[in-house]
């Protein structure tokens, strides 16, 4: 993991989408600054395709996917793809097929039971009534706690990741990265496999793992330093500004790329 401040100016000369996680990453302490939403409008400008990937509820999704200079935003680990349809519409694609939904929908609330009676402290995440594809718990003082709700979801059938806000459990074999491949291919012809050289994740978390390792192009906001025992492959990039300060660095280092290329003979 080398500082984002000497990379040779060329590194992302052929970026054409940038994927972000959203919390701590575009938001820093739970806001976002008008210089990190002039960073999306920046990209967007030039041509470069942004999609925040997020844990994030499909109620804050949807609200990113219509009002926010991106291309859509994948939501809830993977669970949802959100995109603008239209001035004001917008399209919805889910892991789970419309048949499937409703049953795992009720599946998780089950699991939601059992794991509150085996840790009866576990409590809510404070956004759950806006998810559609998961469930989430919000984080214990008592890191044992933490650690047995992981346990129950675990148990109980769910696949779980953490980030900084969420203990996230949901039902379907899908991540980040499997959203990820499923959206590129349908929306915009990509194989990620033969074309991920042409996308840049930007993160900050343990739930960022999966997109770290596997995309050649990636850069950690300067807290994912905080998560590395929790991250197998580190991103190769670290930017000197957390959360969205480090992402005005990543679309800059992306634009001056750009710009060099094309002035490049």
């Amino acid at each position: 993991m080398e500082n984002l401040a000497i990379a040779p100016r060329s590194t992302f000369a052929d970026i054409r989408f940038v994927l972000t996680d959203m919390d701590e990453t575009l938001t820093y302490r739970g806001r976002m600054s008008a210089r990190t939403y002039d960073a999306l409008e920046r990209l967007q400008s030039a041509g470069i395709h942004v999609i925040p990937v997020t844990a994030a509820p499909a109620g804050w999704c949807d609200q990113m996917a219509r009002m926010w200079p991106v291309d859509g935003v994948i939501g809830e680990n993977g669970g949802l793809f959100f995109r603008r349809d239209g001035e004001h519409g917008l399209a919805r694609r889910y892991w789970h097929g419309d048949a499937d939904r409703e049953d795992v929908h009720d599946r998780l609330l089950e699991i939601a039971d059992q794991v509150r009676a085996r840790v009866p402290s576990a409590q809510w995440a404070d956004d759950q009534a806006f998810r559609l594809t998961s469930i989430a718990f919000a984080h214990s003082a008592d890191a044992d706690a933490s650690g047995a709700i992981v346990a129950a979801l675990h148990a109980a059938g769910a696949r779980t990741t953490i980030n900084n806000l969420w203990i996230l459990g949901w039902l379907g074999d899908y991540d980040k990265l499997a959203m990820t491949r499923r959206v590129m291919a349908e929306n915009y012809g990509i194989d990620i496999e033969t074309g991920r050289d042409v996308i840049l994740y930007c993160g900050d978390s343990i739930n960022d793992a999966p997109m770290f390792a596997f995309f050649r192009h990636t850069i950690g906001v300067s807290t994912v330093r905080d998560y590395l025992a929790g991250i197998p492959v580190a991103p190769a990039w670290v930017a000197a500004g957390p959360g969205g300060d480090g992402f005005v660095e990543a679309a800059n280092a992306v634009l001056a790329a750009r710009d060099f290329k094309e002035h490049s003979f």
